[in-house]
């Protein structure tokens, strides 16, 4: 039986998203059933209109420019490319928090990218924790 995880994502700083792209991959990688529940910041990070321009390093203490040229330096792909690899290859679910899409823009899936499965309350959330081996929040 696979394990499960659950990857939460509530920055919509590039930093963390990339980073919560690079331990997705691993963990299809490792054949591991994954549900990325997008909250706060990353419901707003997976908007249509906003998905494919995130550049803003969140609040690291480095600058865009310093963080985009090591990106570049170290062949790093933008970070939705990570996402939209592992929802191919493996078994990833993207599940969006209903008061999130409100907050930004809709609580419907199709107003966001194509990865969102669906919108989810945050009762949702908590029962994947619960039956998840482990839980990530970023």
């Amino acid at each position: 039986m696979a394990k499960k995880m659950v990857l939460a994502l509530a920055s919509s700083g590039v930093e963390k998203l990339t980073v919560g792209g690079i331990i997705l991959s691993g963990a299809v990688a490792q054949d591991m059933e994954v549900k990325v529940f997008l909250l706060l910041g990353g419901a707003y990070a997976f908007r249509k209109d906003v998905a494919d321009k995130i550049q803003d390093p969140g609040e690291a203490h480095y600058n865009k420019e310093e963080l985009l040229n090591g990106f570049q330096r170290a062949n790093v792909p933008y970070w939705l490319d990570y996402y939209k690899q592992a929802k191919e290859l493996g078994n990833v679910t993207f599940l969006l928090c209903g008061t999130a899409g409100k907050i930004w823009i809709s609580d419907k899936p199709e107003d966001f990218v194509d990865l969102v499965d669906e919108v989810c309350g945050i009762g949702e959330y908590i029962s994947s924790i619960e039956e998840a081996d482990f839980h990530i929040i970023i």
